[in-house]
């Protein structure tokens, strides 16, 4: 059945003014026609149980189509469309923290190099938290993006030669990196050439 809620908000609307209703095409599925008890000629709405009864039959259930050549089963159909839902919430949070939106584009090429910059962001980050998964650790993103900030080198001169500085590890870094098979450069090493 649908949420009682839903059907108070939608009984509360009919009661207010069946005008409401008409422009909401949510609510407006929900209803039927019915004959004004005193007026022939004017149109009143009521809700119609049989609808919410038809609507209740698919509560929690959803459906996929695929095209008649597809040659894989239902479940790998199903599982296929949960790994589309973990690519729109993986692009969405990217672009929150990476800050890479609003990006406008002025050509196709352009386009096509966002679109491909970041479904390797995607691949490069699934990756990484297979590992992370592997290696039995969880980490939250935000953290490791701040950590990597924090992460840092610096190029001086001592008597001559160039000497490179590392900042030291901080939260959740030197485990992602070892997860993710990355040696870490040592804190102080000779510059090459």
């Amino acid at each position: 059945m649908l949420v009682p809620s839903v059907i108070q908000a939608l009984d509360a609307q009919l009661k207010k003014g069946e005008k409401t209703l008409i422009g909401n095409s949510a609510y407006r599925r929900y209803l039927k026609r019915t004959a004004n008890g005193d007026q022939k000629t004017k149109a009143a709405f009521e809700i119609d149980a049989g609808k919410l009864a038809d609507e209740a039959r698919f509560d929690g259930v959803f459906v996929l189509r695929l095209p008649k050549k597809a040659k894989i089963t239902p479940l790998q159909a199903v599982l296929r469309y949960r790994d589309l839902l973990q690519v729109e919430e993986l692009f969405r949070s990217a672009k929150s923290l990476l800050k890479t939106r609003p990006v406008y584009h002025c050509s196709d090429a352009a386009i096509r190099g966002h679109v491909f910059c970041s479904f390797l962001a995607l691949v490069l980050r699934k990756e990484l938290q297979a590992r992370c998964e592997k290696a039995g650790i969880k980490p939250e993103w935000q953290d490791i993006l701040r950590d990597l900030d924090r992460l840092q080198e610096v190029t001086i001169e001592q008597n001559g030669d160039p000497i490179i500085l590392r900042t030291q590890t901080q939260g959740a870094v030197g485990s992602i990196f070892k997860a993710a098979g990355i040696a870490l450069p040592k804190n102080i090493r000779p510059a090459q050439s």
